[in-house]
């Protein structure tokens, strides 16, 4: 049975996180001293693949490997190897933000893994201090020079741009990413932090972004484009790449979402922004069969409401959260 919703949305894309932890201190996704889950909390790598199996049985064609920073855990392409080796999985991507990447972009590759999206949201290395609590520059762009020269393209670049902080790079990304091959896609700010910090008027619309852009350069939508993605993308007309807007605030996408999320602590969620998930580590410790699992799926996804994104555009503030971003996963 297919995994459709009471809104007839297909869900055919898996986003696994492998850990919540992470080596940056992104503010707007995690607070300054997390509490991390512990350790045997977390789903073991057969347990992922199991439940994954699971859900390709009912039609997900797509994983997402995320986190927290998944490059953090122990022992990541065995993971990969045991995803790229089960039938019915068309594709195999991972987001990262890329301070690891270097020493693991080949041995990703070499385990199946297809492509990678790096989260960036400064070139300039006193603001990434800033933005992340860290002084990793040099090593994310290090990162991206090997997933390139790897094979993992195309190679994206997710990208928040913050009122006040960041959103004069908008066009410094474009032209880095035209000169280096990347797709740079600018997200904006999402409520999903948790710590009562977000606000709306920090939030740069990717229409804001567009009209700049497109002072510089001639850029056309792109006729290619998966409807059920989240991104609009644009061409630029003279045929140097793309760049891409998830506008998750301003331009809910919630209508053609196809998303699921699997937490690294083995709970189910049919919703970005949506608290309600259901424990699925319980159960499948405790025996399970992969039909009773399924159901667990199912109903859940019967439950899913037409989209948390929608909601926070009408209320124009964020959904109360029982969870940070680094904890839900990318």
């Amino acid at each position: 049975m297919a995994l459709r919703d009471r809104f007839n949305r297909l869900h055919d894309d898996l986003r696994v996180s492998v850990t919540d932890r992470c080596n940056l201190r992104c503010s707007y996704c995690m607070p300054e001293e997390p509490v991390w889950f512990p350790r045997d909390q977390i789903l073991d790598y057969e347990e992922m693949h199991r439940l994954i199996q699971v859900l390709v049985e009912h039609g997900v064609r797509k994983v997402r490997v995320t986190g927290g920073e998944p490059l953090v855990r122990k022992d990541l392409t065995r993971f990969i190897s045991l995803l790229a080796g089960s039938d019915g999985i068309e594709d195999i991507s991972l987001t990262t933000n890329g301070v690891l990447l270097e020493a693991m972009a080949r041995p990703l590759a070499d385990a199946g893994l297809t492509r990678v999206n790096v989260s960036l949201d400064t070139l300039d290395p006193a603001r990434f201090r800033q933005l992340t609590r860290r002084d990793d520059l040099d090593k994310v762009l290090a990162g991206l020079d090997a997933a390139a020269a790897s094979g993992l393209t195309p190679l994206k670049i997710n990208t928040v741009l913050l009122k006040g902080i960041n959103e004069d790079e908008a066009e410094r990304f474009v032209e880095t990413a035209r000169d280096k091959g990347w797709e740079v896609r600018f997200i904006e700010f999402m409520p999903l932090e948790n710590s009562g910090t977000w606000d709306l008027s920090q939030v740069v619309t990717g229409k804001e972004v567009l009209e700049r852009l497109r002072a510089h350069w001639d850029l056309d939508p792109d006729p290619s484009a998966d409807p059920s993605a989240p991104a609009s993308r644009f061409l630029f007309r003279d045929g140097r790449g793309r760049v891409g807007f998830i506008n998750s605030i301003s331009q809910p996408f919630c209508g053609d979402c196809s998303r699921l999320r699997l937490t690294a602590d083995g709970k189910f969620r049919v919703c970005l922004y949506d608290q309600a998930e259901i424990d699925l580590k319980t159960p499948l410790r405790q025996g399970a069969t992969d039909g009773e699992l399924a159901g667990l799926i199912h109903d859940a996804l019967q439950e899913k409401g037409r989209g948390g994104a929608l909601e926070i555009l009408e209320r124009q503030e964020p959904l109360p959260g029982n969870r940070t971003m680094h904890q839900i996963g990318g």
